[in-house]
């Protein structure tokens, strides 16, 4: 497994090294964190009360827009990412990320980029590329822009053998999918235009049906998902106010608020160019090369969660 790993690794910078996309390093600790509220920050507690506490990251996402902001172009990070609350047969507290960033790349030119790598290491065939919207109504016969949170939670209950309780649409079309409709995505496909309280760090923009949707995709292969992609969100006023909201969205749900990423903010304001950037599990690539089931068992010292 050593070696399979060194394997894909060399791959991977390999097959950027061909296309001239420069490979860096970003810091693992920073004294701020992400919003988001499905996602939750490792804080290094300080020495003692007088300390600024740190977080490692959850991904090298700020730190790689600020020297994309500085002029880096094209580049491309293998970063070790945190993550709390995150252990099982698809996860570990601790994982390896493959990032990269395209400036002037579109979605669709990106998506041929993924491709093209996961072609290299899995021989798989071409993707299929689906709207969020016409996934579930492929599966499920439900349109989740328009289905009410009676609605979702009625067919959620009907299909899946789970406790919740939750007054968040998202929460409903997340159940649904992971549970009813990720499992069934065995071949190669391309999720896209997610509803536009899924955004997170994406562009929005109007989709061929006029409906306003969140320009990003998602790659699920056989049952996982590997990787997602945005069309970036340039704007510092309207990043700040997402920030704003994934805060007030945590506090209403009980969740610890963390500092807020000024130098990020402060870079979109510097100007961040129009790119498109891409987030790939690497271990879960791994898992797919070597044909394993458990992130545990490709992972060289898996978390030991008591």
């Amino acid at each position: 497994m050593l070696e399979a790993r060194a394997a894909l690794f060399c791959q991977i910078r390999q097959f950027f090294h061909d296309r001239q996309v420069l490979e860096v390093d970003t810091p693992i600790l920073s004294g701020a964190a992400g919003t988001d509220p499905n996602i939750e920050p490792i804080c290094v507690l300080p020495r003692d009360k007088g300390d600024v506490p740190l977080f490692l990251q959850t991904s090298p996402e700020f730190a790689m827009k600020r020297l994309l902001a500085s002029g880096s172009g094209a580049i491309y990070q293998l970063a070790k990412s945190f993550r709390n609350n995150e252990a099982g047969s698809q996860h570990n507290p601790e994982f390896t990320m493959l990032e990269w960033y395209r400036p002037h790349y579109s979605l669709t030119q990106l998506m041929d980029e993924v491709e093209a790598l996961v072609s290299t290491v899995l021989p798989v065939g071409k993707a299929e590329r689906i709207s969020y919207v016409d996934l579930f109504q492929r599966h499920l016969n439900l349109d989740p822009f328009t289905a009410s949170l009676d609605t979702l939670r009625e067919v959620a209950r009907q299909r899946v053998d789970i406790v919740m309780d939750s007054t968040n649409s998202d929460h409903w079309l997340d159940l649904l999918f992971s549970h009813c409709i990720q499992p069934q995505l065995q071949t190669p496909v391309f999720i896209m235009n997610y509803p536009p309280s899924q955004a997170a760090l994406a562009k929005l923009a109007e989709d061929e049906r006029g409906r306003l949707v969140a320009r990003r995709f998602e790659l699920v292969l056989a049952g996982l998902e590997l990787a997602n992609g945005y069309d970036e969100l340039t704007d510092a006023v309207e990043q700040k106010q997402r920030f704003e909201r994934d805060l007030a969205l945590r506090s209403t749900e009980g969740k610890p608020c963390y500092p807020v990423d000024l130098n990020f903010l402060a870079a979109l304001e510097h100007s961040l160019p129009d790119c498109s950037g891409v987030a790939l599990g690497v271990d879960r690539l791994l898992m797919l090369k070597t044909g394993r089931k458990d992130i545990r068992e490709v992972i060289s010292f898996p978390a030991v969660i008591a």
